[in-house]
Order: structure tokens, then C-alpha cells, then sequence
């Protein structure tokens, strides 16, 4: 009966001895009597006293063996399982299972309210990128962030005017034609929607894949370096025309 509660079948032999045995035993008796392999004994033994269920002492320098009144092992019993059903009942465990798919998305209307609802869900940052008109659409939301404590930083293609604390600013050159119109927003460093123009119609990735978020936040701050250089250096970056070359190729 006592395996139905989780002890070893050897626990349960020596139990079984010891329960029904009128005097203490030592151990060379309950392997006697339970069968129980000499060279187990000790340490069913100890597993057994350290779960409460037998009682030692020395005497007369030769140890000895008790089993817990059966009485008042079906009460431990009764305890223990009553316990663990309480604590069972007040934990409730939840395990977080990430989509590592990538999703892809077509059509602007679908692509711009799947934006919305990842800006809106932001809870502790947000990274956003995209050309001036835009962001401008997303300007109110971003505010409303930042103003509760959510981290914001923008980086935009084009002058804009705005409060928001972190803002980088792309001034393409004007003969810098290859630009295509794009927007990147990875909230929370846990999902990300890249967007961009292929034959004059939006696509888009959505994805919460570990990988991606990482690659596409090493973009985001590339693009923000890369501004930054432009905004201190950019007589020098096009006047070498090396760098220019290299420039004038990139789309995004």
C-alpha cells in the first residue's frame, strides 16, 4: 500500500517488518525478515527515518528500529496530501511558449493595423524607424508612451518635429535615389514587424523569433550610427567617393 503513496518497494518491505514486528529491530534482522538486499539496508533505512516513518535508537551499543504506529502514519499521510493539495490549488503555473515563426503580411491597411496594436501593447520599449510621414502617424502614441515610462527611441528619415527624448534624424543626399520607403518597430525586445516597398506595394515580416528580434535590433542601431555619421561628416562622406558609391547603393 505504501508504493501507492510513493515509497520504494524496499521502503515498503522494511516498513512492513518493522509495523508488524512487537519489538525494535537492528538491521541484521529486517534483512532477514524483508528480503531486502544486506547492502540496500542502510540506506532504505535512512530514507525511511528522514521521511518519518521509522524511529532509531542505540541500545546497548547495537542500533536499533521502530516503524511509526500505523495510526499515526495514516494520519501524516492524510496531512502531507491534504497539504499538497492545498498548495496545488493556490499555484497556478504558467510557461511562456515564444512563436518562433515568421509571419508574413501584404496589403497596407493590414500591415499598419498589425503596427498599431505592437505599439499600442508596448510595456517597456519600443524602437521604431520609417520616413517622416509616417511616424508622424504614430507621434500621439509614442508620446503617450514615453510619458508613462515606456523607452522610446525613433529614428526617422526626414525633419520632424516632436518632444520625444531619443530621436535620430537621416537626411538622405538628393541624389541618393535608391531609398525605398520602409518601417521597423521591435517592441519590448520581443517581437518585431519589418515592413518595406517591393514593386510599388508594402510587404511585411512579423516574427518573435529570438534571432530575428537580435538581427533586426542590430539594424535599427546601425541605421542610428550611420545617421549620426552622416549628420557630423557628411561633406567628407560624399565628397570620398569611395563611401559614396557605397551610400548611393543602399535601399533602406
Amino acid at each position: 500500500m505504501l508504493q501507492k503513496f510513493g515509497f520504494s518497494q524496499y521502503e515498503s518491505q522494511v516498513f512492513e517488518v518493522l509495523a508488524s514486528s512487537e519489538d525494535p529491530m537492528d538491521a541484521t534482522n529486517i534483512v532477514k525478515y524483508s528480503g531486502v538486499p544486506k547492502a540496500k539496508i542502510y540506506e532504505v533505512i535512512s530514507r525511511l527515518i528522514e521521511k518519518g516513518m521509522v524511529l532509531d535508537s542505540i541500545s546497548e551499543k547495537k542500533k536499533l528500529y521502530t516503524a511509526l504506529p500505523l495510526p499515526l502514519v495514516i494520519n501524516k499521510l492524510t496531512s502531507e496530501f491534504q497539504n499538497n493539495v492545498k498548495q496545488l490549488e493556490n499555484n497556478t503555473y504558467k510557461r511562456t511558449f515564444y512563436d518562433e515563426h515568421v509571419w508574413s503580411l501584404k496589403m497596407e491597411s493590414s500591415i499598419r493595423a498589425q503596427s498599431n496594436q505592437l505599439v499600442q501593447e508596448a510595456k517597456k520599449s519600443i524602437l521604431i524607424s520609417g520616413w517622416k510621414d509616417d511616424i508622424i502617424e504614430y507621434l500621439p502614441i509614442l508620446q503617450d508612451k514615453e510619458e508613462n515610462g515606456v523607452e522610446v527611441e525613433v529614428l526617422v528619415v526626414g525633419n520632424l518635429e516632436t518632444n520625444l527624448s531619443h530621436i535620430h534624424t537621416l537626411i538622405p543626399a538628393v541624389e541618393h535615389q535608391t531609398l525605398e520607403r520602409f518601417r521597423l518597430i521591435i517592441i519590448d525586445d520581443k517581437e518585431v514587424i519589418f515592413a518595406g516597398m517591393e514593386n510599388q506595394s508594402w510587404q511585411a515580416l512579423k516574427t518573435m523569433s529570438k534571432p530575428f528580434i537580435k538581427v533586426f535590433t542590430e539594424f535599427f542601431y546601425h541605421d542610428v550610427a550611420l545617421a549620426k555619421i552622416n549628420e557630423k561628416h557628411f561633406d567628407l562622406l560624399m565628397n570620398d567617393e569611395e563611401i559614396r558609391n557605397i551610400l548611393m547603393k543602399l535601399r533602406y
